[in-house]
């Protein structure tokens, strides 16, 4: 086990303060389901640490609020919370499904939606649901407050460019319209406890007459670093979905997945499932068995 000061902050100014005295000596918990585990097995991930800064007690972190149609979740809200909300089974139920599909009970009551970003594991399984969503995060620091897109935060699997003395806050996105149609696909090795070997987020705008206005297919597990597949969004793009239309994004999500991937070892097995979760995600949104 890891040797290091542990400091408790009553408030994010306190937490700024802190991070801005130890850079990047200092990691943030919060639900402490992945640095816990880092900790135990003295990951190299963890090399230089000296202080750890709990947030997980500052309550002014802990909400899920609704303004006008602007959704904002603080950093600390637990994946358990967010399933079981009112507001976001609302406004973006797509989010709710994939935090319900995290670990297990114990860790969904202890995991915070920040802590999954700042992890920035390729298989966190809210984080295709955010990028679907647009998501925007507020990072607080002693120097003042940021709002960035959420995907331009990630540079590489489990690593972010969140500054050492910054402090991630709030996620925000805007509510969906109620016309909107929305899946969220995940496939494990398990049906519990498993981590994402692949899963889809979509979301799906169709005007009076059927015609596709506004489509975001966002994978996980299977791009170098979180985002959309515009290539395979603009296949549905102005046009009644068909199943060869379908089809034919699916298949642009895998062709996308070796461009930005490159051929792997896992290639031959990702290449097809991840053009099945695809069309599997795009029907379940449109209600087509």
């Amino acid at each position: 086990m890891m040797r290091f000061n542990y400091f408790r902050p009553a408030s994010v100014k306190e937490a700024c303060k802190l991070l801005n005295q130890h850079q990047s000596e200092a990691k943030v918990i919060a639900g402490g389901t992945d640095l816990m585990v880092q900790v135990r097995d003295e990951d190299k991930k963890l090399a230089g640490m000296k202080t750890v800064i709990d947030v997980s007690h500052i309550n002014e972190l802990r909400y899920i609020q609704e303004e006008g149609n602007v959704i904002r979740i603080g950093a600390i809200v637990t994946h358990d919370q967010i399933f079981r909300s009112p507001i976001l089974k609302s406004a973006a139920p797509l989010l709710p499904e994939a935090c319900n599909t995290v670990g297990s009970p114990q860790i969904r009551h202890r995991g915070t939606i920040g802590g999954s970003i700042c992890n920035a594991s390729p298989a966190a399984d809210p984080v295709p649901a955010l990028v679907a969503l647009n998501a925007e995060v507020k990072l607080e620091s002693v120097r003042g407050e940021r709002v960035v897109p959420m995907v331009d935060i990630f540079e590489k699997p489990y690593k972010t460019n969140i500054g050492a003395d910054e402090l991630l806050t709030e996620i925000s996105f805007k509510r969906l319209s109620d016309a909107s149609k929305t899946a969220f696909i995940k496939l494990g090795r398990r049906k519990a406890l498993a981590i994402a070997r692949m899963n889809v987020a979509v979301v799906l705008e169709l005007d009076d007459q059927g015609i596709v206005t506004e489509a975001r297919i966002a994978p996980g597990s299977v791009l170098p670093r979180p985002g959309r597949v515009s290539e395979a969004e603009e296949v549905l793009i102005g046009q009644k979905p068909t199943a060869e239309l379908i089809e034919l994004a699916s298949k642009k999500v895998s062709a996308v997945m070796i461009e930005r991937s490159g051929v792997r070892w896992s290639t031959p097995y990702k290449e097809p499932v991840i053009a099945v979760l695809t069309r599997r995600a795009l029907n379940q949104a449109l209600g087509v068995e």
